[in-house]
């Protein structure tokens, strides 16, 4: 894992009094004949002497009131931070020889990346500034500036950024280094592996268990997350609802596992949730939420417990649970977020507002004598605030120190901080499909406040898949490979195109025009957000570079259905006003007649343009079909309607800023239905195939 570290300011304000104070210990007399108790700063010096970082001058004096040359700081500051000033590079600075007695210091810092030269030369003896040292710390800290200076002050370094730095200066604020150094005594490092949101995408875990297994491999006491959905997406879950996922999530060994709503996918068949209590029951780790209610359905009984347990059952579903890491108390618990009761089938079980039981579970937590807590949630990092999100969690619940988070398929390279009052909350989430592993590394002091943190993602298709993982692979695959050959039912009599332009960008093109394609898949969007909307769905839009293949003549597959819209994308619903729907049909039309991946195909409306006009004005009439009036009737500008597109696109993919702000905003509900699958039953429902287009997009450019 990566093991930069990323030092609060709280933290190192903190590590800065300690040495004003006199906390470190030191004697009060010092080392050096010109150095007397009173000089202000008398213990930072007598500090790093008694740390062998500095030892004067051969008169026996400090000379704590010169200025420190450039050489004499990279000295200090290799000490201070420990460096390994022997295997070194050499970078080249012309004014210093390998011969030079402080060569490998200033090697090693330039070799981190914390000093840099000026024009080949490092000029040793030069003296430095206050803005140059304030620099060089906010790089080793990776702390903004304001920041470092604020921690200077501490130190009673007055900061005036174009003076000189004296040897007493530099000598306390090396000690706010070291002092932090020192307090980091009796701290506890902890360290997690996370995923979410795989979505039986099952031909990533060899690869997966590859990459979780080099990590233990060097971090053995590291933590193991999911952050839910791990139920549809692929034809694994069709073929198998989630037994094909099972020998993976127990040979990769999960600590914790919070429900995403697509846990709840299958409750519509009539045996209920009986398969998601297989999967929970056949689970070699725990699950954890807090915010969902079993009760009412008997499947769970004796499966779930609205309580913590310090020493959970795998195969069961906690409130949360402790963990116990080299001595010291983990809580996790889990949120599943409120959206699922309107967008799964959730049968009787019933879903809790996640700010209340996260306050619970962090107060019960804290009662325990747990001041370590994470929580493991399927809320999602930026989704509809008004419902629930990890962002809002942070700001509204106290004493969570992590989130783990899924639903929004994320990518956080870098954790994210919520600062409240005087804590932070570190934000992580992974993705999606297990294309991605993630790291987090955190100190806690020994109150549990969290005082460094390193994280990233690490690309798991650089991993070389596990072997053993890909023999359990083979029998899924193979049956995989045989269902998408299975015929659908529906045979054309004619191939349904995906034309492109050509060389000389002649030609239609689904990037441009209105294709039968297009029309047949936004046709099955709008049917089925029709069956999962409180509101009347007005229009479907899909965009034309997520529409792949065309479908030859002759018996359709599942594979031909899955080669048509090969990215897992699911539907979603978005109330927009109609100026924002015209503004968006804008930005469709705006590259006409070139190719543009954002160009939308449309159900149940139909769009006038005219790109003889300027970009931004081509949009002559947009229209949706009234189902009152059995007619095509003109948007109102202030008016809101709802309309469903694929999340890639209500997202904002493609350019498409209004629908980003929309989406910012919370006016988007994602309701995870599978592209897909919804095309495959669009095609089963018709009695005939389409074979021509219908005028839904039309241009009036002469």
């Amino acid at each position: 894992m990566k093991k930069q570290r990323k030092y609060q300011s709280a933290a190192l304000v903190a590590a800065v009094s300690a040495i004003t104070v006199g906390a470190v210990g030191v004697a009060a007399s010092t080392s050096f004949t010109d150095v007397s108790s009173s000089h202000p700063y008398s213990e930072a010096i007598e500090l790093l002497a008694v740390e062998g970082i500095i030892s004067g001058f051969g008169d026996g004096t400090f000379k704590p009131d010169a200025n420190v040359t450039r050489g004499q700081a990279a000295k200090m500051l290799a000490g201070t931070l420990q460096l390994d000033t022997t295997n070194v590079i050499n970078p080249q600075f012309i004014d210093i020889p390998t011969t030079h007695q402080y060569y490998g210091a200033i090697a090693a810092l330039e070799n981190e990346g914390y000093i840099a030269g000026d024009e080949g030369l490092y000029k040793q003896a030069h003296p430095i500034t206050h803005k140059q040292i304030a620099t060089i710390l906010s790089r080793i800290a990776e702390s903004s500036i304001e920041e470092t200076i604020e921690a200077l002050a501490f130190a009673s370094v007055t900061y005036e950024p174009a003076k000189h730095v004296t040897r007493g200066e530099l000598a306390a604020i090396l000690g706010t280094i070291l002092a932090f150094s020192q307090l980091e005594d009796g701290t506890f490092d902890l360290s997690l592996l996370h995923v979410n949101d795989t979505h039986a995408h099952v031909e990533m875990f060899p690869q997966l268990v590859a990459a979780v297994n080099t990590e233990r491999a060097e971090n053995p006491d590291a933590l193991l997350l999911h952050a839910g959905d791990m139920f549809s997406g692929t034809l694994y879950f069709t073929e198998f609802s989630g037994q094909a996922d099972l020998p993976f999530l127990n040979m990769l060994d999960f600590d914790a596992v919070t429900l995403g709503n697509h846990e709840f996918d299958l409750g519509s068949s009539p045996e209920g949730h009986q398969a998601l209590v297989d999967f929970v029951k056949a689970s070699d780790h725990p699950y954890v939420t807090a915010n969902v209610d079993f009760s009412k359905d008997s499947r769970f009984n004796g499966l779930f417990s609205d309580l913590i347990s310090s020493d959970p059952e795998n195969g069961k579903i906690y409130s949360g649970i402790v963990k116990e890491v080299n001595g010291e108390k983990i809580g996790i618990f889990g949120l599943t977020t409120e959206e699922t009761k309107d967008i799964a089938f959730v049968g009787s079980v019933e879903f809790e507002n996640y700010i209340d039981e996260a306050k619970k579970t962090v107060a019960a937590f804290e009662g325990m004598g747990v001041n370590k807590i994470i929580a493991l949630t399927h809320l999602g990092f930026d989704d509809a605030a008004a419902v629930d999100n990890d962002q809002q969690l942070a700001k509204f619940v106290a004493g969570i120190d992590i989130i783990v988070g899924g639903h929004t398929h994320t990518k956080l390279e870098e954790p994210v901080i919520i600062d409240k009052d005087s804590e932070s909350t570190i934000i992580v989430q992974a993705n999606e499909y297990g294309k991605y592993l993630g790291t987090l590394d955190v100190t806690f002091d020994e109150d549990g406040i969290v005082l460094s943190y390193a994280g990233e993602l690490l690309d798991v298709t650089k991993y070389p898949a596990d072997p053993e993982a890909l023999k359990i692979l083979a029998p899924f695959k193979e049956k995989i490979d045989a269902f998408s050959t299975n015929k659908i039912g529906v045979k054309l009599t004619k191939a349904l195109e995906n034309p492109r332009v050509d060389a000389e960008g002649n030609g239609p093109s689904v990037r441009s025009n209105e294709t039968v394609l297009g029309n047949i898949i936004t046709d099955g969007m709008l049917r089925k957000a029709k069956e999962f909307s409180s509101t009347p769905v007005i229009m479907a839009v899909q965009n034309g570079g997520g529409i792949r293949s065309e479908i030859p003549a002759g018996d359709v597959t599942v594979g031909q259905i899955i080669t048509v819209l090969p990215f897992g994308n699911t539907l979603a619903l978005a109330n927009v006003t109609g100026k924002e729907l015209k503004d968006t049909f804008e930005t469709s039309v705006a590259k006409y007649p070139q190719e543009n991946g954002g160009f939308l195909h449309i159900a149940g409306g139909k769009l006038t343009f005219d790109a003889s006009k300027p970009e931004g004005s081509r949009v002559v009439s947009l229209q949706y079909y009234d189902e009152q009036t059995k007619r095509y009737v003109d948007l109102e500008d202030t008016k809101t309607y709802t309309i469903a597109t694929n999340a890639f696109t209500a997202r904002g993919g493609d350019g498409y800023d209004v629908l980003a702000n929309v989406y910012s905003e919370g006016r988007v509900k994602e309701l995870g239905l599978s592209d897909w699958e919804n095309l495959m039953e669009q095609f089963v429902s018709l009695k005939t195939i389409p074979t021509a287009t219908e005028g839904r997009i039309t241009n009036i450019a002469k």
